[in-house]
């Protein structure tokens, strides 16, 4: 794999302004500034453990809620990754990672399949962390895998501590992007798949 994973997206709605670039072969670094602390934070665990560079830039309508901000960001970074990634050729294409931080542990198992699947079992045991809303997680999954055209499964196993829960979850899916993502020397110009598609 000669050729630059990257990717630049711009989205812009009525309710968010997004710029979003990425190179998923890069260090791990980050530049995000999307206006809520806690998924800032979120969002870092994914370049650092995925080794993705990444850039977030969200100007969204914060005085409603995050909502549309978690949501729109997880569409822009889905759209971003496939298309750095390309026809597929030459990658691993399954990852798996499980991830612990004290008390919680969290599995994250990511197909790229073709096909936007999320399946998610995470009980967060707090509502919110902070000021931001738990279930805002599951909308920018949601955002993500439909539009990266994944599969992705997502179980927190253990956790008592909210914000231990989400960032085991953020840390395990950073891990699995980077093992799907990892040219497979063995299948070098090969799209993996018996179907010769994705």
């Amino acid at each position: 794999m000669n050729n630059p994973r990257t990717a630049e997206v711009t989205r812009n709605t009525a309710e968010t302004k997004i710029k979003v670039s990425l190179n998923l072969d890069g260090k791990g670094q980050s530049r995000l500034a999307t206006g809520i602390g806690f998924f800032d934070h979120m969002l870092d665990q994914i370049a650092r453990h995925g080794m993705i560079d990444l850039d977030v830039q969200c100007d969204g309508d914060l005085h409603i809620d995050g909502h549309h901000s978690v949501e729109d960001v997880g569409i822009a970074i889905g759209q971003a990754v496939k298309e750095a990634v390309g026809d597929k050729k030459g990658i691993t294409r399954y990852g798996h990672s499980y991830v612990p931080l004290d008390e919680a542990l969290s599995r994250v198992v990511i197909d790229f399949s073709g096909r936007p699947g999320l399946i998610s079992d995470v009980k967060f045991t707090s509502g919110m962390i902070g000021s931001f809303d738990t279930q805002l997680f599951h909308e920018f999954f949601q955002g993500f895998v439909n539009h990266a055209f994944v599969t992705l499964h997502i179980d927190n196993l253990k956790g008592v501590n909210a914000h231990h829960q989400a960032e085991t979850v953020f840390k395990a899916f950073g891990r699995a992007l980077r093992m799907a993502l990892t040219p497979d020397p063995r299948a070098e110009g090969q799209i993996p798949s018996t179907k010769g598609v994705l």
